[in-house]
């Protein structure tokens, strides 16, 4: 749950325990979700995403502020009731995966609009088991079939409003190309240039082992001659969501390239041209100019390494991110097997993986579960918080502002903690999903180490965004057994077992398979009743405490220690 979910509450994991992997994986697929609300103008109290600014609007900066921390109540499911939140918080995870693949910077689009509705095409395409339908141009035909999967979304990105800024594809036309789009697609958004450490010496300059440089120039011009449509009003017929414009109007798109594309033999010598039937009088238009993209994206999802290079991304993210040619082979491969086999959709991937024994249970004869194996984003730690502790939201309908400010403060502490929110640093993505060979591992600074610290600490104490801190005496009453909370060196195993994925098989003397071995688990019991030397018995009197329910400030003091412990620890930073 901590990889799906961004955590959740002990009730949950609870209830989550008892179920299969299959049931589990059931309940946080859950396609039935209520609709999204949309983001709300403090200035003004309204939306302003379908209509329009006017001059009461906040400033366009405000609002992009005001759209993140929107989407940081989404992933909360702050609006959601309880039996659907952890599906509507695992569709929110899914959204943010494909942010990380399809990765778009704020700053440089500079249009909230266009990066509300970007969110809103990945949120159409983040669940993709059912496929959809719509009305047909003609009336009198029946509806039209919609494929959702991955391959439709990349399609639908190519001229998608905020990628088109983002990555310079207004800027591309007829004559006078720019690549910029092209590279990043087949570099990283598809096919990409093979397993990191093991992609052979290029062949020649230009060669990247999967395409070559030529493929980007053609791949260019079949993306040529779109532009950044800022009314909005430009409506995709499958997702009913704005998309770029073609240059000129719908029957003459006048800066695509309309000649033939020639592609090297890393894709097949393959060719692009228009369809005739859907120029007028040879020239292209906006329908020929689409259909032109379609047989890219057709191309480059022919090609074995596109599914290989998808599944790649989802295994680093969901899993470990330390892949060789022995799990590109097996588990890598048996992903783009079923990936390929169910059209590009990602559920019936995820599905086989985490219904898995080797990535769910860790049952026996397995060593490769990989539990604990990824270090936390920052946003994974700032959620997981909230989620663990069910720290309370304020209410969007009547506290707009106040939301926001929360929600704006768990933002800044995911930027102390080395990630800045739809800004990465580079046009491939924050480093942790892509940057060979350290990966994850770049969350992982002095100074970020000391932000996670500091977060806990605080946040614990004094709360956040305006809401109390959490009262860690009412929070183990109400969630752990008075027959374990009583003992300490009980209690601690089983807080260890909630908060910290390396905890199987824990004893406090006898060595065990876990990774929190008996040295640790006392280090946390000197922290929780050792350390302050207040008692000659500290475990007995800590039981007599918590029997008479006597001393609260001791033991309220006591707990802070083991929390701060816990939550301040290597092991919490991992998933």
């Amino acid at each position: 749950m901590r990889r799906t979910c961004f955590g959740a509450s002990i009730t949950d994991i609870d209830t989550f325990a008892a179920l299969t992997p299959a049931q589990a994986f059931a309940q946080i697929y859950d396609t039935n979700l209520p609709s999204v609300p949309l983001p709300i103008d403090p200035a003004t109290g309204s939306e302003w995403i379908t209509t329009g600014t006017t001059d009461a609007n906040s400033e366009e900066f405000d609002l992009r502020r005001f759209l993140n921390a929107w989407q940081v109540r989404q992933m909360l499911a702050a609006d959601v009731p309880d039996a659907q939140q952890l599906a509507y918080k695992f569709r929110e995870r899914l959204v943010f995966f494909l942010h990380t693949l399809f990765t778009t910077k704020q700053s440089i689009v500079a249009n909230s609009r266009s990066l509300y509705y970007q969110s809103a095409l990945f949120r159409k395409y983040a669940f993709d088991r059912e496929d959809g339908t719509r009305p047909a141009e003609d009336p009198l035909l029946p509806d039209v079939d919609v494929p959702v999967n991955l391959k439709a979304l990349t399609n639908k990105i190519s001229v998608e409003n905020a990628m088109l800024v983002f990555l310079d594809g207004r800027y591309n036309v007829k004559g006078s190309p720019n690549e910029n789009y092209a590279r990043e697609m087949l570099e990283l958004f598809s096919i990409g240039r093979g397993l990191e450490g093991f992609v052979p010496e290029p062949e020649f300059d230009g060669d990247y082992y999967n395409y070559t440089e030529t493929d980007v120039q053609e791949a260019a011009r079949v993306f040529s001659g779109f532009n950044f449509d800022d009314t909005f009003s430009n409506l995709d017929l499958d997702t009913d969501l704005p998309r770029g414009v073609v240059r000129g109007d719908a029957e003459e798109a006048i800066q695509h390239d309309n000649g033939t594309k020639t592609f090297s033999a890393r894709l097949d010598g393959a060719t692009i041209s228009p369809d005739p039937n859907l120029l007028v009088n040879g020239a292209a238009t906006e329908d020929s100019a689409l259909e032109e993209i379609s047989q890219l994206v057709d191309l480059i999802y022919s090609k074995e390494e596109t599914a290989i290079n998808i599944c790649r991304r989802l295994y680093r993210f969901f899993v470990y991110h330390e892949i060789n040619d022995v799990i590109q082979a097996g588990v890598i491969q048996d992903m783009a097997d079923v990936f390929v086999a169910n059209n590009f959709k990602i559920y019936p991937v995820l599905e086989a993986l985490f219904t898995s024994e080797e990535f769910y249970g860790g049952g026996v004869g397995y060593d490769d579960d990989q539990f604990g194996s990824i270090i936390k984003s920052p946003l994974d730690v700032v959620i997981g918080f909230v989620n663990n502790f069910e720290i309370t939201i304020p209410d969007f309908s009547t506290e707009v502002g106040t939301e926001y400010e929360f929600a704006r403060e768990l933002l800044s502490a995911t930027s102390l903690q080395g990630m800045d929110y739809y800004e990465p640093f580079e046009v491939a993505g924050y480093p942790a999903y892509h940057q060979f060979p350290i990966y994850n591992r770049s969350w992982i600074t002095t100074n970020y180490l000391t932000s996670r610290y500091d977060f806990v600490a605080e946040t614990l104490a004094n709360g956040i965004g305006g809401m109390d801190g959490v009262d860690l005496y009412a929070f183990v009453r109400a969630n752990i057994p008075d027959s374990t909370a009583r003992v300490g060196q009980d209690l601690i195993i089983s807080l260890a077992e909630y908060f910290l994925p390396v905890s199987d098989s824990l004893s406090f003397s006898t060595p065990s398979t876990s990774e929190l071995t008996p040295e640790r688990l006392n280090y946390f019991l000197d922290a929780f009743l050792y350390r302050d030397n207040i008692d000659v018995d500290p475990e007995a009197s800590w039981t007599f405490r918590y029997d008479n329910q006597t001393d609260l400030e001791t033991m309220s003091m006591q707990l802070s220690n083991l929390f701060n412990a816990l939550l301040q620890s290597p092991e919490y930073q991992l998933m």
